[in-house]
């Protein structure tokens, strides 16, 4: 038996060029997001390129607005690629080229079977329990000998021996040629296969490593075939385990969500999604929160698991926390308005903006969510007279209406420092014979209506005294 081993080239003097190659038949999966983000990672550590091609040969499925979804939700993950998303479509007639350079090369061969006689040979094959690889009788046949009929172009895939692929996660991997079949090329109404388009796309790119999930295994010997025929040299393939829900199997909706768009509705911020999914499969030492220059100084290939990764979303939650709270005020307030559009909310006011940044110091610890961020951010956000929820009017009975109403003036006068407003307080609920919580709860209610909030000072702090005032004495009224 012959085996052949394709050999990568030596890239380390090569400038890196990774794609994103997604059919917009769809949102954008966070799977594939995923591999977007490691194509990202790999090219930005090294200075190369990360390129986007948009496979919409398929163009009873492939939409503009599947498109724009799948930009949209690249640009939320914070994706930035260089240049112009290429279209695949676009590429046919220079896919189709390359067919026919094949031809003409004797790599290639025209076939004139029917897809009727394809079928019966396959119904035969699977009756005798045989391959249902289909070999054209057309192989070897002399053009003088040919019809004037419809044809396909079909590659001359090795017969004998076996091929073996070095894969940047999975190893060496190899398949006896006789799992190869003459795949088609080009259809009979002249219409290039996907097969060979990622081929041609690639090498006209020139992309330099393929990442990619390891569903495609398999198509990496099927589009080794091409790029041997043509003498072009094979990228580096690295191909990743796929993402697998908490139960151990494949990623779907019956986990929940699945679309990167999904996550930035619920209100993830874009920096923990990274982290997290950069993380998910891939690992570097002990390291689980990160920043993005870390990762892109810390990520390679060979960090990249063989094992499917599970989501779990503790994890993601965790790891949004810390973002959160180690955000620079701005980019969070960006961030939180970009979220606000995204659901279809109202944008804020100026006077709204000015508040929450001057709010988010007290807002961004502990919060995992935008949502919890701007729950928590109520007393910048309502006008008055704040009304009270439900659980938070509990907290203004007749007697906190009093205390309130003696407060006011005190208030009014106190130096409006922390400290100062602390002892105010203090002084008043003790004077009561009341815990300082019992009276904190009655401010709560007032500044913020919510019981969700920053601390009752810090509120005051943010409002100002005007403010703080005239929000408890609508309460003590």
């Amino acid at each position: 038996m012959v085996s052949e081993r394709l050999k990568l080239p030596d890239m380390s003097q090569t400038p890196v060029v990774t794609r994103f190659a997604p059919s917009p038949t769809g949102a954008l999966h966070i799977g594939g997001a995923r591999t977007a983000l490691f194509n990202w990672l790999y090219a930005r550590g090294r200075g190369g390129k990360f390129l986007l091609r948009i496979e919409d040969t398929d163009r009873a499925r492939s939409t503009p607005e599947n498109t724009q979804a799948i930009l949209d939700g690249l640009t939320w993950l914070g994706l930035d690629w260089d240049g112009e998303p290429i279209s695949q479509a676009a590429g046919a007639e220079r896919h189709a080229e390359v067919a026919r350079q094949m031809l003409a090369e004797g790599s290639a061969y025209k076939c004139f079977s029917t897809q009727e006689e394809i079928e019966a040979f396959r119904e035969e094959a699977r009756a005798k329990g045989g391959s249902t690889l289909f070999r054209s009788p057309w192989r070897d046949v002399a053009e003088a000998e040919h019809p004037d009929a419809p044809f396909a172009i079909r590659i001359k895939a090795p017969r004998d021996g076996a091929t073996t692929i070095r894969d940047e996660v999975q190893g060496e991997i190899t398949i006896g040629n006789d799992q190869l079949d003459d795949m088609v090329l080009l259809r009979s109404d002249g219409s290039p296969v996907y097969m060979l388009a990622v081929v041609v796309d690639d090498h006209d790119m020139g992309v330099t490593h393929v990442i990619r999930g390891d569903d495609h295994m398999t198509n990496a010997f099927r589009q080794a075939m091409i790029y041997r025929a043509m003498g072009w040299e094979l990228p580096v393939f690295a191909h990743v385990p796929l993402i697998f829900g908490p139960d151990g199997k494949k990623l779907s909706k019956r986990h929940g969500a699945t679309g990167a768009a999904e996550y930035q509705k619920m209100g993830y911020p874009a920096a923990g999604m990274r982290n997290y999914l950069t993380r998910l499969g891939w690992s570097h030492g002990d390291a689980e929160y990160f920043s993005d220059a870390e990762a892109r100084e810390w990520f390679d290939l060979g960090g990249i698991g063989k094992s499917p990764a599970r989501f779990d979303m503790k994890k993601l939650e965790n790891l949004c926390r810390q973002h959160i709270a180690a955000s620079d005020d701005a980019a969070l307030l960006h961030e939180a308005e970009e979220f606000l559009a995204a659901i279809g909310r109202p944008k804020l006011t100026e006077g709204q903006r000015d508040g929450l940044l001057a709010a988010m110091p007290h807002l961004k610890e502990r919060a995992k969510t935008f949502p919890e961020l701007l729950e928590k951010a109520h007393f910048v956000l309502a006008d008055r007279p704040i009304a009270p929820d439900e659980k938070s009017a509990k907290n203004l009975d007749d007697v906190s209406r009093g205390i309130l109403a003696e407060l006011t003036p005190q208030l009014q006068t106190a130096s409006w420092e922390r400290d100062t407003l602390e002892g105010v307080v203090t002084a008043l609920a003790e004077a009561h014979g009341l815990g300082l919580g019992k009276l904190a709860g009655a401010l709560r209610a007032a500044l913020a209506g919510r019981m969700v909030s920053p601390s009752v000072f810090d509120m005051m702090l943010v409002l100002g005294r005007d403010e703080s005032v005239a929000r408890v004495k609508d309460a003590s009224a």
